[in-house]
């Protein structure tokens, strides 16, 4: 009997863990070790940062939905992974020793790469579940004194679309208070251009998100370095086409979520062979690591470089869609190593998302997610909200039942009126 780990319990380790299940039978014990005792539904965290979820709505206790699938779950969280012994030292002192593993994990927010900046600075995020009930809590206070805002992402990031939402969710629930007129909001972006995306555009998301945002009276800075936050102010550097130094500028707000970058979590960092020197895990195409063989990684921890180099740095967005893809290559992978045989099974890396602005929204569909495409699309309408509610229904329930029905690969399907995706 082979034991399986899987690390990390978000959107790709849960149902990973459950893949794995169906794919490996009984007959082998599979663990989900996670640093908290449920599942978070990320997604839905620009609602919460503004109220229009709670916490209890998008988070799902996992030990009872695991031991149903007979998983073994440890919510202690780990503190070193040692792949060369093949076991991960748990945050109690304890260890978990693995035949093999994957690394779902997520990543660490790099707050502190800017002075003043995150949570315990002078700005908000929406990053946790955690993070967006505070927000949430501030957004109220700020509601009640309305003044300037600034959102966006800041250098480094990879993961846009969130920051669009939150600064539509805004604007809409201001105009639902009737208070709009009241607060100027700038978006501030280190993408080259509005609606890049860190995927080099997708269909005309440039058209259309300029026009959300000119519609909606919302101004906006790209191609921005931050350089710090104060207290009410950020000072941001708007660089050229060539990276160099165009314009500074000084935004004042009262309230202000940025979007930072990622970085791999401490207990992989500096893990030679295993991770690059921002700590993501380097996979080959069948999500293996290439030095340490029963090592595999899926979502946002793993190493995807940029295929092109944008002036201020922009990371790649890891989507619902292709962590779905990484998840079921994965699963089918590791029990061909128990069989002895090779692994086959490759990760499509596709991308979908769907951005809800609380009255409307924007998709947009990449197939392959790096261009040349074969679909490059993308649409706006009320469409995309009420596709959004369904998506977070569908997949808190499909969590609740511990299932790992594949959400992303059947809308998409149903959209190009096709039987299989490849």
């Amino acid at each position: 009997m082979a034991h399986v780990v899987v690390l990390g319990a978000g959107l790709g380790g849960a149902i990973q863990a459950f893949e794995l299940r169906e794919t490996l039978g009984r007959g082998h014990r599979i663990t989900v070790i996670s640093d908290k005792p449920y599942f978070q539904f990320t997604p839905s965290n620009p609602w919460a940062g503004v109220g229009w979820r709670r916490k209890e709505d998008i988070t799902i206790d996992l030990a009872p939905v695991m031991a149903k699938r007979d998983i073994d779950f440890i919510s202690t969280g780990a503190r070193r992974l040692h792949p060369g012994e093949n076991r991960v030292e748990l945050k109690d002192g304890q260890s978990v020793e693995y035949d093999h593993i994957v690394i779902a994990t997520g990543p660490e927010l790099a707050f502190d790469e800017i002075e003043g900046f995150g949570p315990e600075g002078f700005t908000h995020s929406v990053c946790t579940v955690e993070h967006a009930g505070k927000s949430a809590e501030a957004w109220e206070a700020f509601c009640r004194n309305p003044g300037p805002i600034v959102v966006g992402a800041v250098q480094g990031a990879s993961c846009f679309g969130p920051a669009y939402e939150y600064a539509m969710i805004m604007d809409t629930d201001l105009r639902r208070r009737k208070i709009r007129h009241k607060v100027p909001i700038t978006f501030v972006s280190s993408e080259p251009f509005i609606g890049h995306l860190g995927l080099g555009g997708v269909g005309d998301t440039k058209g259309m998100l300029e026009s959300l945002l000119r519609s909606r009276h919302i101004d906006w800075i790209v191609n921005a370095r931050v350089e710090r936050f104060a207290d009410g102010r950020a000072f941001i550097t708007e660089v050229d086409e060539d990276g160099k130094d165009k314009k500074r500028h000084e935004r004042e707000f009262s309230y202000a979520m940025m979007l930072p970058a990622f970085r791999g979590i401490p207990a992989l960092r500096d893990i030679e062979g295993l991770v690059n020197p921002r700590g993501f895990v380097i996979v080959d195409e069948y999500q293996r690591n290439p030095k340490y063989r029963n090592v595999f990684a899926i979502g946002v921890c793993i190493a995807i470089a940029p295929p092109v180099a944008t002036p201020v740095p922009t990371g790649v967005p890891k989507t619902g869609f292709m962590i779905e893809s990484m998840v079921t290559a994965t699963a089918h992978n590791i029990p061909l190593l128990l069989e002895g045989r090779a692994p086959s099974a490759r990760a499509t890396w596709n991308a979908l998302c769907l951005a809800d602005f609380g009255d409307g929204g924007a998709a947009f569909l990449a197939m392959p997610q790096n261009p040349p495409r074969n679909v490059n699309w993308s649409s706006r309408g009320r469409w995309v909200h009420w596709a959004k509610l369904m998506f977070e229904w569908y997949f808190l329930r499909k969590i609740r039942k511990g299932v790992s029905e594949p959400f992303y690969e059947r809308a998409v399907m149903r959209m190009l009126g096709v039987t299989k995706l490849k």
